[in-house]
């Protein structure tokens, strides 16, 4: 199951080969480094329209890939401890590859938020973090949809859905100006949600790592190590922003 291509979504569009999806890492990282430069010499944009509609829609995307991917399991009768892929095409097997794949698209779409964040000319915001996170959900999910598209895997998908919903609702809040920055004090407890995502996950795809489960080792020990680098990196972020920036 690890070395062979699921048949149902292999053919799929940016799927069939890794080739796609290296263009547009290669293109995402042509453009962290020159963008900063062709902006020098150019205004800053506000950019507040476009960004209000995006934050909106990825809102959305997310709400209904959420619900995907929740409704699914629970009409599948998924297990939260051991889930092995459906590799039929029944009908439940079918959607919950849809969104897989929806889930891996929206990691393409969310490729913009550095797009607006250079446009901006708020270079400081994109940190190795911030890079790391974008351009490392792209490959593991563009892997996840070739080789084992729902299974154990519908687990994170469903867990960052839910929480993308509020983080691009308060995206979609900041875009609205200086008059929103009082109604933003929640800033924190949104990135103490995404700290539990993480742990939540690391559980999760550990406890499979000491059970006999028909799901991928090299899969969830691939998911434990990324998390846990999501983790170290995320909590460094915390402690700077506001336990050493408070003080």
């Amino acid at each position: 199951v690890f070395c062979f291509p699921d048949p149902r979504t292999d053919p799929w569009p940016l799927v069939y080969s890794p080739v796609p999806v290296t263009l547009i890492f290669t293109s995402y990282l042509s453009m962290v480094a020159l963008g900063p430069s062709c902006m020098r010499r150019r205004r800053r944009l506000e950019l507040r329209a476009p960004l209000l509609a995006y934050n909106l829609a990825m809102v959305a995307l997310s709400s209904y890939m959420f619900y995907e991917f929740l409704v699914t399991s629970v009409l599948a009768n998924y297990s939260y401890l051991c889930q092995p892929v459906d590799y039929s095409r029944s009908e439940l097997g079918m959607r919950m590859a849809r969104v897989c794949w929806w889930f891996f698209f929206s990691k393409v779409i969310e490729l913009l938020d550095t797009v607006f964040l250079i446009l901006r000319k708020k270079q400081e915001q994109v940190t190795f973090l911030h890079m790391y996170h974008h351009g490392s959900m792209l490959f593991n999910w563009w892997s996840g949809v070739k080789y084992v598209p729902g299974g154990q895997a519908f687990f994170v998908g469903m867990l960052n859905s839910f929480v993308h919903i509020f983080m691009y609702g308060y995206y979609a809040l900041a875009s609205l100006g200086p008059r929103m920055r009082r109604h933003l004090w929640w800033k924190r407890y949104l990135t103490i949600l995404q700290l539990c995502q993480f742990v939540a996950i690391a559980a999760h795809s550990s406890y499979n790592l000491f059970t006999e489960c028909p799901f991928p080792d090299g899969f969830n020990t691939a998911v434990f190590l990324y998390i846990l680098s999501l983790l170290a990196l995320f909590l460094h972020f915390y402690h700077r922003t506001y336990v050493r920036g408070k003080q």
